[in-house]
Formats: structure tokens, sequence, C-alpha cells
């Protein structure tokens, strides 16, 4: 737990501290006797990681007297195992405390900018926050455009060959299947990001206009930031909207690439019981056990059988193969 005074300078809060002009409270994974070091020296009642979690909009976005209370869901930008967990906000005239529950680049590099003279009041100092986490969030959605671009490249030249490429080359059918499952999962994982990153972005959403219209209540300043924040979300909604309409392309797209793999399977199924058909017609046919069979005193009969059974054998191959089929 850090606390950061107007100047920028961070450092450690004391375990009882007594109540001072602290600015900046920031409490990561808080123990309960940090919770109450807080507690002791703002006057605040800290939530837990339980009430932050509360889904309905009453519970995320709260007037307390004199300040506020925000949470919303945040990424935590690891697309790997990507998680959503909550992010709190206390904010006051004299206070901003933050509850959190896992590291984010935006509050290193809002102590950065507090380092080198930026901000100053908790509202300052939120509106700091604020567009490093809406900038991080653009920098997810930009990586996510960029594996999305990656993954299409993957699916639409899965089955592209050279002009000097031979058949024997293909790749056997379990390392094509394998190959079609990484790409499945790939979108999946994709998907999933995704909608985290809505999440945290429709939170982020909500929590700028509550926090303009309290800003004179509050005694804060509104330099217009916070409209300019308002308008960069509603620009990644639209991109994020895009990229999902990108990942549903890239699913159907898969699955139209498995639904041709199944097809040729059935394909060569479908070949070889039909060339297998005939010299079964003609086998049975001279198996048959009857009396007057005039091709029983050949001398050729035998060869002559055999021949027929290999051409009737020979012929549809060489008509599906004129046919493209394979």
């Amino acid at each position: 737990m850090a606390k950061t005074n107007g100047s920028g300078t961070a450092a450690p809060v004391a375990e009882a501290p007594p109540r001072g002009p602290g600015v900046w409270i920031d409490l990561l994974n808080p123990s309960a006797e940090q919770v109450a070091a807080a507690e002791a020296q703002t006057g605040l009642r800290i939530p837990s990681r339980a009430a932050l979690s509360e889904v309905e909009s009453s519970s995320r976005l709260r007037r307390l007297k004199g300040g506020l209370s925000l949470s919303t869901p945040m990424i935590t930008f690891e697309h790997a195992d990507s998680q959503l967990l909550p992010l709190g906000f206390l904010l006051t005239r004299d206070h901003l405390v933050t509850v959190r529950f896992h590291e984010l680049r935006a509050f290193s590099q809002t102590r950065t900018r507090l380092d080198d003279g930026e901000g100053g009041d908790p509202g300052e100092i939120l509106v700091l926050l604020l567009e490093e986490l809406v900038d991080s969030l653009a920098d997810a959605l930009e990586e996510m455009a960029a594996d999305l671009d990656s993954l299409s490249g993957r699916i639409f030249d899965f089955d592209v060959r050279g002009p000097n490429a031979r058949r024997m080359e293909d790749p056997p059918p379990r390392r094509r299947d394998l190959a079609l499952r990484r790409i499945l999962r790939g979108i999946s994982r994709r998907g999933k990001v995704l909608g985290k990153l809505r999440a945290s972005l429709l939170g982020l959403e909500r929590i700028i206009p509550f926090v303009a219209s309290a800003c004179e209540g509050l005694e804060l300043v509104d330099d217009g930031r916070y409209e300019t924040l308002k308008r960069d979300i509603e620009s990644l909604d639209e991109f994020e909207t895009r990229l999902a309409e990108n990942v549903q392309f890239l699913l159907d797209a898969a699955l139209g690439l498995i639904n041709i793999e199944q097809n040729n399977v059935f394909r060569v199924l479908t070949v070889v019981s039909v060339v297998g058909v005939p010299p079964t017609l003609i086998a049975s046919i001279y198996g048959m056990n009857f009396k007057h069979m005039p091709e029983l005193d050949w001398n050729y009969g035998y060869p002559y059988a055999l021949g027929l059974i290999l051409l009737s054998a020979i012929a549809p191959i060489v008509y599906f193969r004129l046919r493209g089929w394979f």
C-alpha cells in the first residue's frame, strides 16, 4: 500500500497513520491491517472484494457522504490467462483510494506522470488513472487486431500449396486435424479476451459521465478531459465491435474449412466404395454355382475374369480422376 502526496512522491503508509493530507492511497491485494490503516487515515469505509464485484449499477456507482464510490471489472491484460477482477475507486475532495487485486500498467504509468509534475488533487489523479486505463485497453485492442490478422492468414492459407508442390507433400490427416483444433482454440481464446475487454470498456464508460456530473459537488475541476475520455471510449467501442465481427467471421471460416476437410474424407470413401462395386459384381457372377457356365470351359476363362475385374476397378478410378475428385 502506497500513499502519494500532492507533489507526486510515494511513500509507504504506516500501520496506523494519523489522518493527514494524503491524496492517493493505492491498495493492492490489501490485508485487513492495511485496510484498517487506510480507513483510519481517510475516514472512509474501504469496500471488500465481494462488494466491488457486485454487478448492478447501483452498487458500482454510488454517492457517499462527501464523495463517490466507483467500481468496474478490469481485465488483467494477460492474453494467455486473462481474468476480470474488480477495480475500485473512492473519491473525495481530499483523498483518492484505489482498491485492486492485480497489477496494472496504468497505475505505474500514472505514478510516473505524477513524478513528472502532472496531477495534484484527487480528481486530477483519477483522470490520469482513467486516461491510462483507456490507453491500456486501446493497446490491448490493437494487439488483438494484429492477432486476428495473423490468425486470418493461418485460416485462409491453410491448404495453399506452391505450383510445384506434389500431393504426397500434404500433411497427414492427423496433423491437419491438430492444426484445425489449434485454430479453433485460438479463435475461442481471442473471443473470450475480447469479451473481457468489452466488459472493461463498459465499466469505464459508465464511470466517466458519473464522475463528470459530480465534479461540481466535490469541488473538482472538469477541464473537458472527461468528454475526451468519453469520445475515446466510444471510438474503442466501435473498434471492439468490428473485432467481434471479425472473430465471428473467422469462426465461420474455420468451421467451413472443417466442413471441407470432412467432405474430402467422404469423397475418398465414396471413390473407394464405387471402385469396389464393379469387381465385386463380376466376382459374384462368376462365383455362382451354376452347372452350365460357358466361361468355365474356356482355357483363358480365369485370366479373362481377372482382367475384367481389374478393368472394372481401373475404369472408375480413371473417371473420378478426370473429374478431379482426387
